[in-house]
């Protein structure tokens, strides 16, 4: 018999967890960034009371965790409205499923308003992935999450459900939080070993679920499951919840991109004359067989390939370029009326400066990766990894920072390609009325 955990009563009283430090509570209500990403060793509800650094020993890609309350007085980032305006986007992806008549049907996006079937129809949910790349919001409550390295961070992705509405019972392959924005969702969840997939089907739904534990998610409650935990959520009238899910790119990938980039790069063929040198087989016989591969040929590409070889730099170039390539729908926006670079200082200095919601910006020893290309770090030591990790620079600091015009010029150049952005962010999360 599965395991069932008591659902959580309405009007009960929940578990309080530890206030974050006077200094951190004052700071929250005045910098949205400060509150949104815990420091390492700092209790958070966002973690059940547990610190960042007590959760990724504990609990990271070992067992779920069950959350509630993580995010008092949650509201959507999106209401249902604006958020089936975004699924009719080109550049946004989506999906609709719907499970009328016991008969599970897959469609992806874009989507009319007229194409989604009625909010009172039951058994069907819009998936909208990459919130964070389309509204401020969204990708506001994605920086709670950054107590993991940006470069595992994937994305945000709003799932609405009507009565009755979920995608069947599945897994994932990556780390995922669950939060519950709207509404209730009853979670079933279990560690089994057997993954076998329905047959048949347009989407992914496991054979033979087997829950053992269960709970009704309400706003404001999170779940988190490491990879490969069975789970399938219903929702109970309509819901919409947040899925914070981590790149989990596979041995394959890691190594078809790797030699892609070598090959890509001609890493160290250029100065290399025998890298450069053409295949020679001066003792080649005449053949009875010409469509035969030559045993000798194949022989002497292995052994050449045998010496092909590459450095940790070279794995560092590739991982920072790679992970902080963006995604193929992305583009850019460069400002209609970009300010000439002393007005943009003036600015600055005055609202600071916030990396587009877009921007993905990485750093190492040696080199930091905007947005896919690799720079020398250098001179721009001294500030770059704070941006990077603040994501912004505030005008008191902007002010120091501009007395190097090699500085200006460089964030100016990033603020007229739509990389950076003029002013702060004014607040994490706005309360949006859902419908």
């Amino acid at each position: 018999m599965p395991k069932r955990s008591p659902d959580h009563p309405a009007g009960a009283r929940r578990k309080r967890v530890p206030a974050p430090s006077q200094t951190a509570a004052a700071r929250s209500r005045t910098d949205p960034f400060a509150s949104a990403c815990p420091a390492p060793d700092a209790p958070t509800p966002l973690l059940g009371g547990l610190t960042p650094a007590q959760f990724m020993r504990r609990y990271w890609q070992k067992k779920p965790l069950l959350i509630r309350n993580a995010i008092p007085d949650i509201a959507p980032p999106l209401s249902r409205d604006e958020l089936f305006a975004l699924a009719d986007h080109d550049d946004v992806e989506s999906r609709l499923i719907t499970h009328f008549r016991r008969r599970w049907a897959l469609e992806h996006g874009p989507f009319s308003a007229d194409e989604l079937p009625s909010p009172d129809e039951r058994r069907w949910t819009l998936l909208v992935q990459g919130v964070d790349l389309h509204d401020d919001r969204a990708r506001a409550l994605l920086e709670r999450f950054r107590f993991a390295p940006d470069a595992r961070l994937d994305d945000l992705m709003i799932s609405y459900a009507s009565d009755g509405g979920g995608v069947g019972p599945h897994f994932d392959s990556y780390d995922v939080f669950l939060l519950q924005v709207h509404g209730k969702r009853r979670w079933r969840i279990g560690a089994q070993r057997d993954l076998t997939l329905q047959e048949g089907l347009p989407l992914k739904v496991l054979a033979n679920f087997e829950p053992e534990e269960e709970w009704v998610l309400e706003p404001g409650d999170m779940l988190y499951l490491p990879p490969h935990i069975a789970h399938d959520g219903i929702a109970e009238g309509e819901c919409m919840t947040c899925s914070v899910g981590f790149r989990s790119p596979s041995t394959a990938e890691l190594t078809s991109q790797f030699l892609y980039y070598l090959a890509e790069r001609g890493t160290n063929a250029s100065n290399d004359k025998a890298a450069q040198a053409l295949y020679r087989d001066p003792q080649q016989p005449a053949v009875a067989h010409p469509a035969q591969l030559p045993p000798a040929l194949v022989e002497r590409v292995g052994t050449l390939l045998a010496k092909v070889r590459w450095t940790d730099a070279d794995v560092s170039s590739f991982v920072g370029s790679w992970l902080s390539e963006p995604k193929s729908n992305v583009v850019f926006d460069a400002p209609d009326r970009p300010l000439d670079e002393a007005r943009f200082v003036a600015r600055a200095s005055k609202n600071g400066l916030t990396l587009d919601r877009r921007t993905i910006l990485l750093y190492d020893a040696r080199s930091y990766f905007l947005n896919g290309e690799q720079y020398v770090l250098a001179d721009t030591k001294k500030w770059l990894p704070a941006l990077a990790d603040e994501r912004r620079i505030e005008g008191k600091r902007f002010v120091t920072l501009s007395h190097d015009s090699s500085v200006t010029a460089l964030l100016h150049e990033w603020y007229c390609a739509g990389w950076i952005r003029v002013g702060l962010p004014n607040q994490a999360l706005r309360a949006v009325d859902p419908y």
